[in-house]
């Protein structure tokens, strides 16, 4: 089994429901389980600002899955829950991001992990300190130690409704 993070973000359609029924998927699935999960937090949109802010967690979890197979579950469950990808950054009704996957570095032409944008975003760091305040990224550096550019617009609000 291997240990990984993954992001999850909706901002349209009742984000907290599509978030839910995302850690329900989790808990569901044969091939995941469901660890921890971070408090829910607010933030403003990174790309078009006409659009809702966005509700962001972040959940451990082992897979039995390799990672492609892994990233593939995440997109068949984006998809299973609506998503239009209709602009870049654009609203979504639900966004779900390998972040990391064991201590694995990956560049492929589907997948980076860790994720390219992990620790310039405030929106990942923090849910991913609340559950992991000890995690190490596969360089070596402690995500602790990491000091995205914050802006202030992160809120912490409720942890997510789910029974682990």
């Amino acid at each position: 089994m291997s240990v990984c993070y993954v992001g999850l973000g909706a901002n349209v359609e009742d984000p907290e429901a599509h978030i839910t029924r995302a850690l329900k998927a989790f808990q569901q699935s044969p091939q995941w389980t469901l660890l921890t999960v971070s408090s829910l937090y607010r933030s403003q949109p990174l790309g078009p600002q006409d659009q809702p802010d966005f509700y962001n967690a972040v959940a451990a979890l082992t897979t039995s899955l390799p990672a492609l197979d892994a990233l593939d579950w995440l997109l068949n469950q984006e998809q299973q829950q609506g998503r239009v990808r209709l602009r870049h950054w654009g609203e979504r009704c639900l966004d779900l991001d390998l972040l990391l996957y064991d201590d694995q570095v990956i560049e492929h032409e589907r997948l980076s992990v860790p994720h390219r944008e992990l620790c310039k975003r405030s929106f990942v760091v923090m849910p991913l300190l609340e559950i992991a305040p000890d995690l190490m990224l596969p360089d070596g550096r402690f995500l602790r130690d990491i000091s995205p550019e914050f802006d202030g617009q992160l809120q912490r609000l409720s942890p997510p409704v789910i029974d682990i």
